[in-house]
């Protein structure tokens, strides 16, 4: 069986853990460092790196700690370099960060998950260079899995493109909905009931999208009458100057800049 080391058990730590537990992995292989503990599962949990069980051995160590703690939070795992593979999903950190701390010899794949990971709805986009093994990339996309879908770049940089659109992407949903419950309550609508609307289509469309062959443009077009209410909406949306299209792609050119500059 996989013996995995999580290291933190955090939001996406715990929905990983939970993930793994539920496809059955066996918790007798999982240990979880984290001072707090995880909120799942009966793991065998300790508190810092210097309390994992002697003779406890992991093919796969999951980094899951915040950015800004991880130089303090990897020294004590050099020893498990050569033997282990490491996988992070640590945002704006890039595998030459991992090498500078833990050794040239590190196997290590890097992963952009997104928060629907948390009701196994999440899309995760791995990059791993050449000296990863193609077992290795099959066994960390097995563990990703967990949480929803799994792709891979074969460009370390396009990580930064991977970041903008699905893992901010979540934020930009969560946004429409808000501007839509807000603009329905505007013309009237009881504040609550244009919430319920709101989050209602914003689901159900997702789950149509998801579950038909049609490309989003077709099923946009479907709802569109021509003369009718959907096309004065879309005519707003859709303006080649000021609507919907540039401003997003701003956004996504604004988000993937900033997360270059934290990647350094």
């Amino acid at each position: 069986m996989t013996k995995v080391l999580l290291v933190g058990c955090g939001r996406m730590g715990s929905a990983l853990l939970s993930g793994w537990l539920d496809r059955g992995l066996a918790a007798a292989d999982l240990v979880v460092v984290d001072p707090t503990g995880p909120t799942v599962g009966p793991v065998t949990v300790v508190t810092e790196a210097e309390a994992i069980p002697a003779g406890f051995v992991p093919d796969v160590i999951v980094l899951a700690v915040k950015p800004q703690m991880m130089d303090a939070a990897l020294p004590p795992y050099r020893r498990f370099v050569g033997s282990t593979l490491f996988l992070s999903i640590a945002a704006g950190k890039p595998t030459a960060y991992f090498r500078r701390a833990l050794g040239d010899d590190l196997a290590i794949v890097r992963a952009m998950p997104n928060t629907p990971a948390a009701v196994r709805r999440g899309i995760t986009v791995c990059f791993a260079d050449e000296t990863v093994s193609a077992d290795r990339r099959s066994l960390a996309e097995s563990l990703l899995e967990a949480v929803g879908e799994v792709g891979w770049v074969a460009d370390e940089a396009q990580i930064d493109a991977v970041t903008a659109l699905s893992g901010s992407g979540p934020a930009y949903v969560f946004l429409l909905a808000e501007a839509m419950a807000e603009a329905g309550a505007a013309l009237g609508l009881d504040p609550a009931l244009a919430v319920r609307l709101a989050r209602a289509t914003i689901s159900g469309s997702g789950e149509l999208l998801r579950q038909s062959s049609d490309s989003a443009g077709d099923l946009r077009r479907a709802v569109t009458s021509p003369g009718g209410t959907t096309a004065a909406a879309l005519a707003v949306l859709m303006d080649e100057a000021a609507g919907f299209g540039p401003l997003l792609r701003d956004a996504l050119a604004a988000a993937e800049h900033r997360s270059r500059e934290l990647a350094g």
